[in-house]
């Protein structure tokens, strides 16, 4: 684990950790293997081909998990959900929210900027049919570990499908809880007393939204929660 001089670890200090990752044999074959033979309509660009960290507000009030990054979209970009159709739901969702200053995001360097918002993932390579095995997923757990300790001000965490959803309830050790639903949510024990709302949400997939299991006001209401539960507005 990478620490800053002082001591103490950082959101950056995760992000490097990522970037570098090499724990799963398969998933890096796989996310390689992608960059290099590329979609049709990609073929012009360099892809990522790595570990996709997590990115937002340090100081975020929310945090929104999903299951892992896109082979085309966040393997592409190197930002998750980033350059896909479910980041379009999501990134124009949190817009609309108030927690994000533009409705998409294209690449790493198109000017989306979150405030009061953090958004990660469970496993942070592109896996194969988009299933990670449980080992992989306990490998990277790590890592969504310490950005949900490094966000100080957090009070929800907005989970992104079953996966995500069961990731992170394992992860905080929360044994007994709800069946996965749309809109669920379960409280956490915190730190200092205090405690965190696990938020549940449809994934954006192009499988929930194309069929209509998730709507655009479906996913307009999870973040209207999240903001009532997160007890402030964005950024406040």
């Amino acid at each position: 684990m990478q620490v800053r001089p002082d001591g103490h670890d950082s959101l950056e200090a995760v992000t490097a950790e990522v970037v570098t990752c090499t724990a799963c044999p398969r998933l890096v074959a796989w996310r390689e293997q992608v960059a290099i033979e590329k979609r049709a309509s990609f073929a012009a660009e360099e892809y990522w081909g790595r570990p996709v960290p997590g990115f937002g507000d340090p100081a975020a009030r929310l945090l929104v998990a999903g299951l892992a990054p896109a082979a085309h979209g966040g393997n592409r970009t190197g930002r998750v959900f980033t350059g896909d159709r479910s980041g379009d739901w999501l990134f124009g969702a949190l817009w609309r929210a108030g927690y994000a200053n533009q409705p998409t995001s294209v690449g790493a360097d198109d000017g989306l900027r979150l405030t009061g918002c953090y958004v990660s993932a469970a496993v942070r390579c592109a896996p194969p049919a988009n299933k990670p095995t449980v080992e992989e997923r306990d490998r990277c757990a790590p890592y969504l570990r310490r950005e949900i300790d490094l966000l100080g001000d957090l009070r929800v965490i907005v989970v992104l499908g079953q996966f995500a959803y069961d990731a992170v309830a394992r992860l905080l050790g929360v044994r007994r809880r709800p069946r996965f639903g749309h809109l669920v949510e379960t409280a956490v024990p915190a730190a200092a007393g205090s405690q965190w709302t696990l938020l549940c949400s449809f994934h954006p997939s192009q499988q929930n939204t194309f069929t209509g299991k998730l709507t655009e006001p479906m996913l307009d209401a999870v973040f209207t929660r999240a903001r009532v539960l997160a007890g402030s507005a964005p950024g406040g």
